[in-house]
């Protein structure tokens, strides 16, 4: 399984919008991604609601993994990028 660790660069963090442009990113490949914070249980990344259950505010460290490396990939450098601006 493949990782690679990501801050949030949204300002509101994971919340509602940038949690939904991840999700619709991610149900796009034919492979699961998850994100993790701070050791917690994995959750599905094409899913808003469970991305919005990590409580990831700006700043915070997310690990994304998956079995597809490009995929892990797009999904961090979603995660790292301000999507609420």
């Amino acid at each position: 399984m493949s990782s690679k660790s990501a801050v949030v660069g949204s300002a509101v963090g994971l919340h509602a919008r940038p949690a939904a442009i991840i999700s619709e990113a991610a149900a796009e490949f034919d492979s699961d991604v998850f994100l993790t914070v701070d050791g917690g249980d994995p959750v599905d990344a094409s899913s808003a609601l469970m991305i919005m259950t990590l409580g990831a505010g700006k700043g915070v460290t997310v690990e994304v993994s998956g079995e597809d490396q490009a995929a892990v990939d797009a999904i961090a450098a979603l995660v790292e990028q301000d999507l609420d601006a």
